[in-house]
């Protein structure tokens, strides 16, 4: 039976509509890579025959609302087997966090890896609105397996500082530091194939 791994993609948040319809205005789009595929996509072709990778599309990523990304993702859960593998990059990492923290997921999980995620927005520099992690993650730690945290130290995005917190939170957790690779938006991301391949 392939294992299967299931990627929450990341998204933006903002607190009003305007400042949406004004950050699509100032957006500058890089042609050269809407033409490429990133680590995520090329995941399935990294892991082999013997992973299935789903990567849905979640509601709304430029201008995301957590109830919304609940909702898609809970209409998932039909398709999902024991022994799963979550991951969750930047908004999609903390939507995980939050979602495991306070909710009972109807499968066994084999391991949670969140990569680049942000804390909270105390540090980061970008409204987090209803993705706000509650005051405890133990629920969380609970239920997610083994639980992996991958951060780079030039990130831009998302502070390193708030690595520390999940830390602090997650004490259980293995720690994975990167000096540059900025928000992990790279095209090939061995280091996570190899943890995934390594999993028992």
């Amino acid at each position: 039976m392939k294992k299967q791994v299931i990627i929450i993609h990341g998204g933006w948040v903002f607190k009003r509509y305007k400042e949406y319809i004004d950050y699509l205005k100032r957006h500058k789009i890089d042609f050269k890579r809407l033409k490429e595929k990133d680590w995520k996509e090329t995941l399935s072709d990294r892991l082999g025959k013997d992973f299935e990778v789903i990567l849905p599309k979640m509601p709304n990523p430029m201008n995301a609302r957590y109830k919304e990304w609940k909702i898609m993702f809970e209409k998932l859960f039909p398709f999902f087997k024991n022994n799963l593998i979550l991951l969750g990059h930047s908004l999609g990492g903390i939507f995980l966090a939050k979602y495991l923290s306070e909710n009972k997921f109807p499968k066994k999980i084999k391991a949670t890896f969140l990569v680049a995620a942000p804390y909270d927005d105390k540090t980061i520099k970008d409204f987090l609105g209803d993705f706000k992690l509650p005051k405890k993650l133990d629920k969380f730690q609970k239920q997610s397996g083994k639980i992996f945290l991958y951060q780079s130290k030039d990130d831009s995005t998302v502070p390193f500082a708030d690595l520390e917190k999940y830390k602090k939170s997650l004490p259980k957790a293995e720690i994975v530091i990167f000096q540059k690779k900025g928000h992990f938006t790279q095209v090939e991301f061995p280091e996570i194939v190899k943890h995934i391949k390594k999993l028992k």
